[in-house]
Formats: structure tokens, sequence, C-alpha cells
């Protein structure tokens, strides 16, 4: 890469938010860079979206589908973004997942086989199967390569947006409108340093449940779009909410492999060690409770029992053919030794979405001008305190376009003639002190597991006074370290790992009301 590059819209992030915002731009003939840290298109969250998108089916009444989702996100969500993607998701998925990138969703005879999930009072989530993301990603990747205003880059990390006046040289722009004018970039295989310059950023990096010990997120995924937002001065909101999934596959090699909320859908129930079903105690909706409360409810069954583990058990409720209808649930528990047609799967909750994010509004714009922020990195105020289930895809669809389009109807083309001139070449220290790998995979688990044991699924204001504390001495380290470092992406993933947790544990303080995924129990004397 040379030592800058010049581009009408930066996309930072590849998933189905970034796919559909680069899609939209380039069909509408504006020049895109598509960036993503991954080596390829499978290494984000949608990849691994196991259950499906909800979207407002034939027939049925838009307010219930809104209900829903308000009802999942303890009456904390923003309304008219609720409404927005309730109102578009049926245009939406009909004119770009199944018109133009023509994803075969399951089908029963000539309808969709729509799935019920957890918090759904009707069957409206499309599906292919349980690989509904894998899919989706696969299908967006083979139609954007085809798109002559799209240039994608994979392996290369954003080390920082590039903003007036932070990064300028020039005085007087002190004076100007703070806005985002690019990234440095890291080439991640020559560990080279760019500048990209653009009229428009489109942040779309992701999640942060990776901050956690036990995670159904890719290792990619700690928030790097948090924290170079917040270092670019942009609002964030309700990072407090990061939500558990109830049930990840309970496996010493298998910690990430997430056991979709669909298999309860279909009937499968939560039992203890004993053999007991359980949820009925904690909830009248029982195994088709919002997540938040079922994740609690595994988490005290497991304390009470003193177990590291619950069951989930499909084969005694399923009245569908298991191995039809979930192939990679089935396939890979089975290489794990676990007949799921036979026998329980031993679950356990995990890190798994990010509720809040960078601040933005319906058109995906964020406070600092010139970026706008979609998918999970985004806080819309679709989700409020809990997300439904399956809908996490359909709020990166719906404001990927909105964003596009937006930016489309405002970009112009007055680039600004001094933007190369004013902003100097990324510096690299001197000398460069070598990374140690140990002492940052160090470092990482260590922040993993401070943030599942103080700031998880069940919190104190103890626990999370202690996760500041030691955040907060990790982070004056790293810094320090960061500075003196040769650049690459293990010392950039340390870097906004501790910032962005240290930003979770700051928010979880402030906000002393226990509310859908944040629940704060009474510190204990």
């Amino acid at each position: 890469m040379k030592d800058y590059l010049e581009t009408d819209v930066l996309v930072i992030g590849s998933g189905i938010a970034g796919s559909t915002a680069a899609l939209r731009l380039a069909e509408l003939g504006i020049d895109v860079l598509l960036v993503s840290k991954g080596k390829d298109p499978t290494r984000n969250n949608t990849y691994y979206a196991q259950g499906g998108i909800a979207f407002l089916p034939e027939g049925e009444d838009a307010a219930l589908f809104a209900g829903d989702i308000i009802k999942a996100g303890d009456d904390f969500n923003y309304r008219p973004a609720v409404e927005q993607a309730v109102a578009e998701s049926r245009r939406l998925v009909q004119e770009i997942l199944i018109g133009k990138i023509q994803v075969p969703f399951s089908r029963k005879g000539e309808a969709y086989d729509l799935a019920k999930e957890g918090g759904h009072s009707s069957r409206r989530v499309l599906n292919v199967k349980d690989m509904t993301g894998r899919v989706i990603q696969e299908k967006f990747d083979d139609y954007l390569q085809k798109l002559p205003k799209l240039t994608m880059l994979f392996q290369h990390t954003v080390i920082d947006l590039l903003s007036y006046p932070h990064h300028s040289t020039n005085p007087v722009r002190t004076y100007q409108e703070p806005r985002i004018i690019g990234a440095y970039i890291l080439d991640q295989k020559s560990k080279k340093v760019a500048r990209v310059f653009a009229k428009k950023v489109v942040l779309a990096s992701g999640g942060l449940s990776s901050l956690y010990l036990h995670s159904t997120n890719p290792e990619e995924a700690i928030g790097n779009g948090i924290a170079m937002a917040h270092r670019a001065g942009a609002r964030l909101a309700n990072l407090e909410y990061v939500q558990f999934h109830p049930t990840s596959l309970y496996h010493r090699e298998a910690d990430s492999f997430l056991i979709s909320e669909a298999v309860r859908g279909e009937g499968a129930r939560l039992m203890n060690l004993k053999g007991e079903y359980f949820m009925e105690k904690y909830s009248p909706l029982k195994d088709l409770a919002p997540r938040d409360e079922v994740s609690r409810a595994i988490y005290e069954e497991m304390i009470r029992r003193g177990s590291d583990y619950v069951l989930l058990d499909l084969a005694s409720f399923a009245r569908i053919n298991i191995r039809e209808r979930f192939p990679t649930i089935f396939q890979t528990c089975l290489d794990y030794g676990i007949d799921i047609g036979e026998k329980p799967i031993p679950v356990v909750p995990a890190a798994h979405y990010a509720c809040g994010g960078v601040l933005c509004d319906l058109s995906g714009r964020s406070s600092i001008r010139n970026l706008y922020a979609i998918g999970e990195v985004s806080a819309t105020g679709v989700h409020g305190a809990n997300r439904l289930a399956s809908v996490s895809l359909l709020e990166a669809l719906v404001w990927g376009v909105k964003a596009a389009e937006d930016i489309a109807a405002v970009i112009g083309d007055d680039r600004d003639p001094y933007v190369i001139a004013e902003v100097p070449a990324w510096k690299y220290p001197y000398p460069q002190e070598k990374l140690d790998p140990a002492l940052v995979w160090q470092d990482l688990v260590t922040i993993k597991t401070i943030m599942w044991n103080y700031n998880g699924i069940i919190r104190t204001v103890k626990r999370m006074e202690r996760a500041k504390a030691d955040l907060e001495y990790l982070k004056h380290r790293i810094e320090k370290f960061y500075k003196a470092s040769e650049i690459g992406n293990r010392i950039i993933t340390l870097r906004d790992s501790v910032q962005a947790a240290l930003l979770i544990v700051e928010a979880a303080l402030r906000n002393r009301v226990s509310r859908g995924a944040h629940y704060i129990k009474a510190d204990e004397d």
C-alpha cells in the first residue's frame, strides 16, 4: 500500500453492515474502500450468526414485532429506531438479501420456513437452517467482488481515525468543527502504515464480546471501533448492556461454539445436572424467555448446584428432524462425542453481543462530522437494554442502507485540497521495541478474566470498582508499551482491548439500575 490513499468513502468492517453499505454506495457510483483486519470475509460476527434474520412477514401487524423488540429491550429502546427497523425489514430483506445477493433461505414448500426464537411471539425468523450468517456473508462476498467502484482490503487494521483538528499541522483548524477525514491503516503483512483520506467514514467494525473469557465471537471482536471512536471524540451510549448468550457448547475445545436460540425455539428445554427442568422457576416464558433472563437463570443454577454447566435437552422434545434442521450444530457436537438426537447438550452462557456502542441517528450519523456507525459497533437504540434474537442482522442491514443513502445525498465533490499536506505520515518509534508475544497474551488473558469475573452476567459495585482499578493500571502500562513497540496487529489489539474494556466498566459503574443485560446484585458483607 502507498504512503496514502484517497477514496470517497472508507468502510471499516466486512460483516453484513459494512457489506450492505459498501454495496449500496458502489451501486450509486461512489468510490468505496472496504477494509477488514480479518484475513478473509469469515472473520466477523455475521459469519458466525446461526439463527437467522427477523423480518415482518406478510399479514403480521408491525406493532406486534416492535412490541417484542421493546419488551426484550426492557422498554429502554428508542422507539423511532425500532419502528424504522420493523418498517424497512420486509422491503430490504427482499430487495438485497433475496433479490440481489440471492440468499437461499429455507423453505417449506413454496413458503419460507420461518423459525420462532426466544422473545418472539410468532414465527418471523428467516434462516438457512443453522448457518444463516455464513451463507449471507458468502453471498455478499461473491456479489461485492463484481462491483467496479469497490476495493476490498483484508488483513488491514485501522489504528486510528484521522480527524481535524487533532491530526492537522494547521493551527487554524482549531477554530473549525471537528470532523473525521480518514484513518491510519496498517498492512499486517508489510507492517507499513498508510494514511487513507476519505470524505466519509463508515464504522462497521463489529462487537466486543471477545473481551470476555467465554465468548461466542471470533477473537477479533474486541471493540476496536469503540476505542478508536472514543479517541476521536464521538459520543458513546449503553456500553454496559453486554448481552450473554445463554447457550454456548461447554467443551474445553469448543469455547466459542454457539448453540443457536432456535434450538429452544424448536422445543429444547434447560435442565440442571440433577435432571430438573428449571426455567419455569425464573420466567413465565420458561425456556423462551429473553436472553438476559435465561443467562441469569443458568448462572444461578450453576452456582446453586456447584456445577460448571447445565444441559439443554432437545432430544426429548423435538418434533423435527434434528440433523436436517440443525446440521452444523449436530455435526459439531458429534465431533465432540455428543449425539444431540440422543442426549442433552452441555451448555454455559458466554458473552455474545454489545447492545450499545457509538451513538448514531436513524441514518447512522455519529456525533462527529463525517463519521457514521452501523451494525454492532453502533448504538441506534433498537436493542435497548437487551437484544431480541435475530434482530442484529436486521439492524445492520437497515442501517447499512440508510447510511449509504444519506452519504450519497450529501457527499458532493468537495474534497479538501489541503488534507494530505496537513496530516503527517505515520511516525514509527525509534528505536522500535520488539514485541514479546507472551507478554501480550498474558495481558489479554488478564483483561478477559477481569471482565468475566467482575463485569459479567451478575455484577456488584465492589467487583466493578475492582475491575476499574485493575484496568486503569493495565491501561497505563500498555500505553507506554504501545508507544515504544513496533506497530503490529497484536499491540493494536492490546491497546484497544484495555481501552474498550475500561469504557464498558465505567459505563456499568455509572448506571446503578439493573435493567436487561446489566444486572447488579447487592454487595455481600
